[in-house]
């Protein structure tokens, strides 16, 4: 396969931007696709201003950001990606929504292009099934945020070549990140094991035993985390800890991983964390 220079980008949230930003800041030409007008410029916006801040703190010349920014370009037309050699989704963590995506960049990419998933949780093999192309399927999992985080759990699905895996673990070195090699299992290494932390952190507050200020200040000062569980889980959005939890109880089917009451209680209420102004704590005004 070519060198990959231009790569598709599925969703301009949190994830996505931050994936579309760290590739435009290493030279790459980014397609960065949305479904609606303002979530792209909302993305766009978020990628200007991170990139404004790593000027101001000397990580960036402001030509070098000025030139990674016209190299993002903006769409809500999925044909765009067309001539990418390479694509990577960052939808939402559900499964009915990434194998309907999956499906679409199997019709228009290239033939040889790779196929990557910014899932948090959910099986490559399961979604890899959805392509005529499941050993060109890679799972690539960055982390929020992207621009500063070094970890890419890179995950390989039961039918992914050595050849893809190489691929995608190259495209994270190149990011400047370090790629750690998993193999495809519900919540990958990370997930599986942070989210029943945070899950439990949240049925301590449920039965009783701690207030969320208690809890989190146990866990920054008796384990030196930098932020607590519940901070923690505000910061990623309770919708997302609810959604990875139900896949890790469907996918291993352990009782230990049922989503603690209280975060179904707060997901239903509209308490998502920062994002929606409420969450185990209040934000903003």
């Amino acid at each position: 396969m070519e060198e990959i220079r231009r790569v598709g980008v599925l969703g301009a949230g949190t994830m996505g931007n931050g994936i579309a930003h760290v590739f435009a800041r290493n030279g790459f030409e980014v397609v960065l696709c949305e479904v609606e007008q303002r979530s792209l410029d909302r993305g766009l916006e978020t990628i200007r201003k991170n990139l404004d801040r790593e000027v101001a703190k000397g990580k960036l010349a402001g030509s070098e950001a000025a030139a990674a920014l016209k190299r993002i370009e903006g769409t809500l037309d999925r044909t765009a990606l067309g001539d990418c050699q390479f694509a990577i989704e960052a939808a939402t963590e559900k499964f009915e929504v990434k194998r309907e995506l999956f499906k679409e960049l199997d019709r228009t990419l290239p033939a040889e292009a790779v196929l990557a998933s910014n899932t948090s949780s959910i099986s490559i093999t399961r979604l890899a099934a959805q392509t005529q192309r499941p050993g060109q399927v890679v799972g690539m999992h960055f982390f929020n945020p992207v621009p500063v985080m070094k970890l890419v759990e890179v995950i390989r699905g039961l039918a992914t070549t050595q050849a893809s895996f190489d691929t995608v673990k190259g495209l994270a070195e190149k990011l400047g990140k370090t790629p750690v090699e998993v193999n495809d299992a519900a919540g990958f290494v990370s997930n599986r094991v942070l989210m029943p932390l945070l899950n439990e952190a949240m049925f301590a507050v449920m039965e009783g035993v701690a207030t969320a200020e208690a809890v989190d200040e146990v866990f920054k000062l008796g384990m030196a985390h930098p932020m607590g569980p519940l901070t923690l889980a505000d910061f990623i959005g309770l919708d997302v800890c609810l959604d990875i939890m139900r896949v890790l109880e469907e996918g291993i089917g352990d009782p230990k991983y049922r989503p603690c009451p209280l975060l179904i209680r707060m997901v239903d209420a509209g308490w998502l964390g920062r994002k929606s102004g409420r969450g185990f704590y209040q934000y903003g005004s």
